[in-house]
C-alpha cells in the first residue's frame, strides 16, 4: 500500500545481469486510438470529476489492468494475492481468476500483491506480470503468470526483509515494449541506508527490463540502452533513481512520457513528469531532496543533476500519500480532460489535475473528490478510467462534467524587498447563498504569513486555510467579500496558483 515514513538496511539478491543486444518491438498507437487524440482546452476550473461505484466486496484492492482482447474485462489485484475479474454486464466474479496467496507475504500494511501488467500480446499468449512481496522474507518480486496453465514464474527479486513498507510495486509496459517497475527505498524513516542515491541496489528505483526473452542465467534481459548497463558497481536494470516510494507511475501512450508520483516523508508529496528522451538515468532527488526542498544535505552531491517535480503539495492539506494516476486518453470525456494527468491522495481524496500549458509550465486544479483511500487508477483499452479503494474495497468508474465554478477569486499584490501584501476578492458565482466559508490555497516556497485581515487565517507548511471572520461569513449569489494577508518571502513573490472554497475549485482572475 502507499505508505510513508520509515527505512532500514537492505540486502542485494541479484548480480549484474548480462546486457541485451536486442529489443522487443515497440507498442505503437494506431491513428484514432486513445493515444492519438488531441488535448482538451476547457479550463480545469470548469471541470468536475465524479465517481460511480460499480462493484463492492473487494479485499484491499491494489491495482487494475484491462486486457485488450474484446472481453471488456478488468483484472483487479487484491493484497492477499488474488486477482478478481469485473465485467460491466455481470459484475465482480466471486472466484479469483488468479490465486498466488501461497507465494505472497501480506504481512504489515504495505506488503502483498501490489501490481499487474498484461503482456502486449496477452490476447494470444495469455501471459501477464505480477509484482508482489514474496514469502518468506518479503522480497519485492516480479513474476510472469501464464494464465492458460496457472503457472507462476518469478523473474526478478529485490531483498526487502528489514521493513515491511516502501515496496513500490507498480508495473507497466512502455511504448517501447519493455517492462517498467517501481521499487521503494526499503522502508524506515529518512532513507538511513541511502538507497535512493545508490546505484548498487534496486531499492528506490524505477527499473526497465526486457521480459520477452532471457539472457544467460537471468530470466530477463537488460536493454543495452539502459543508462547503467555495463557500468561497474551499478545495477543495469535501473532506469530512474532517487525515489522514496514511487507507489504509482504511468506511461502516457501518446508520447511515451512518464508520470511518477512519489510518496513523501512528511513535508511534500510530488509528481514528476519525464519526457521521452529525458528519462534514462534521471535522478528524482530522494533523499537529497524531498519535493523541492533539501531533505538530507549529506546525500546531495556537487555537480549532480536532479529532476525537479512538476507538482508538489503538502500533507498539511489533510493528505498523507499521493496516488499517481494517468493521462486521460479516452473518448467519452476527451473534450474536457483529454491530455490531462489525474492523481489523488490516499487520505485527502482530492482529484488533482495537471495539464501542460504550452509555455513550459502546468495548469493545475482540484476537480473534486474520489472515494476515500484510493490505491490505484486503471484504464480500459479505450482509455476510460476507474479507481479502486482500499477500505471498504470498491471499484469506481470515473466521469467528468463541465460546470461553471461557484466561486471566483481576483487578487492584487504589492511587493517590496522581502515582503508582499495580497488582497483577495471572493465572489459567489453560484446560484445559492454561501453560509460560512473556508478558502484554501498554497503559498509559493519561502513565503510565510505574518498578518491578515477580514479572515481567520492559519498556515500549515505551504497551505493556507482562511476561514470567514464571522461578520463576512455569508455571501449572496453575485456578491463578494474581501480579505488579505501579509507575507515575508525569500525571493519568490508569486501569487497562489489555485484556490478552493469549501473544497470547490474557484476560477482565478489573473
Amino acid at each position: 500500500m502507499p505508505g510513508r515514513r520509515w527505512a532500514a538496511p537492505v540486502l542485494l539478491a541479484l548480480s549484474l545481469p548480462l546486457l541485451a543486444p536486442l529489443s522487443p518491438p515497440p507498442v505503437a498507437a494506431a491513428t484514432g486510438s486513445p493515444a492519438a487524440r488531441a488535448a482538451a482546452t476547457v479550463p480545469l476550473e470548469e471541470i468536475n470529476a465524479t465517481t460511480t461505484q460499480v462493484a463492492f466486496g473487494l479485499r484491499r484492492p491494489t491495482a487494475i489492468a484491462a486486457p485488450d482482447d474484446g472481453t471488456r474485462r478488468l483484472f483487479i489485484t487484491e493484497k492477499r494475492g488474488t486477482v478478481r475479474v469485473y465485467h460491466p454486464d455481470t459484475g465482480l466474479a466471486q472466484t479469483p481468476i488468479i490465486d498466488i496467496t501461497a507465494s505472497v507475504d501480506e504481512s504489515g500494511n504495505e506488503r502483498g500483491l501490489l501490481g499487474i501488467a498484461l503482456s502486449p500480446d496477452f490476447a494470444e499468449s495469455q501471459d501477464l506480470y505480477l509484482a508482489y512481496t514474496a514469502l518468506p522474507g518479503g522480497a519485492v518480486t516480479l513474476a510472469r503468470y501464464r494464465l492458460d496453465d496457472a503457472r507462476l514464474e518469478p523473474l526478478l527479486a529485490q531483498e526487502h526483509a528489514e521493513n515491511s513498507n516502501h515496496n513500490g510495486g507498480q508495473i507497466t509496459f512502455g511504448t517501447d515494449g519493455h517492462l517498467y517497475m517501481s521499487i521503494g527505498d526499503g522502508g524506515g524513516a529518512g532513507d538511513p541506508f541511502d538507497s535512493g542515491q545508490r546505484l548498487d541496489t534496486l531499492l528506490g528505483k524505477v527499473i526497465r527490463v526486457d521480459v520477452s526473452r532471457s539472457c544467460g542465467a537471468l530470466a530477463y534481459c537488460v536493454p543495452a540502452d539502459n543508462p547503467f548497463a555495463g557500468v561497474e558497481g551499478a545495477r543495469g536494470e535501473i532506469w530512474l533513481y532517487g525515489g522514496r516510494n514511487p507507489w504509482r507511475f504511468s506511461v502516457d501512450p501518446a508520447d511515451g512520457s512518464m508520470w511518477v508520483a512519489d510518496v513523501g516523508q512528511g513535508r511534500w508529496e510530488e509528481v514528476n513528469h519525464l519526457r521521452k528522451g529525458r528519462q534514462a538515468g534521471a535522478n528524482l532527488g530522494w533523499s537529497c531532496y524531498e519535493g523541492l526542498e533539501v531533505f538530507d544535505q549529506a546525500q546531495c552531491r556537487a555537480g549532480a543533476a536532479y529532476t525537479a517535480p512538476v507538482f508538489t503539495y503538502s500533507p498539511h492539506t489533510g493528505g498523507c500519500a499521493v496516488i499517481g494516476g494517468q493521462v486521460y486518453r479516452g473518448k467519452q470525456f476527451a473534450g474536457l480532460v483529454g491530455g490531462t494527468y489525474l492523481a489523488t491522495d490516499y487520505c485527502y481524496s482530492t482529484v488533482w489535475a495537471l495539464r501542460e500549458n504550452g509555455s513550459g509550465g502546468y495548469d493545475q486544479a482540484e476537480l473534486g473528490q474520489t472515494p476515500t483511500q484510493v490505491t490505484a487508477f486503471g484504464a480500459t483499452p479505450e482509455g476510460e478510467l476507474y479507481v479502486v479503494n482500499d477500505l471498504p474495497g470498491g471499484l469506481h468508474r470515473v466521469s467528468f462534467e463541465r460546470a461553471q465554478p461557484t466561486c471566483r477569486i481576483a487578487y492584487t499584490t504589492r511587493t517590496w524587498g522581502g515582503g508582499m501584501t495580497v488582497d483577495l476578492t471572493v465572489t459567489n458565482t453560484g446560484a445559492t447563498p454561501i453560509d460560512g466559508w473556508t478558502l484554501r490555497f498554497p503559498l509559493a516556497r519561502g513565503q510565510s504569513v505574518i498578518g491578515d485581515w477580514n479572515t481567520d487565517l492559519t498556515q500549515s507548511g505551504d497551505m493556507i486555510t482562511a476561514a470567514d471572520a464571522g461578520h463576512n461569513g455569508s455571501i449572496a449569489p453575485g456578491s463578494s467579500v474581501t480579505l488579505g494577508y501579509l507575507v515575508t518571502h525569500t525571493g519568490d513573490a508569486s501569487a497562489p496558483a489555485r484556490f478552493s472554497l469549501n473544497r470547490d475549485a474557484c476560477a482565478v482572475v489573473r
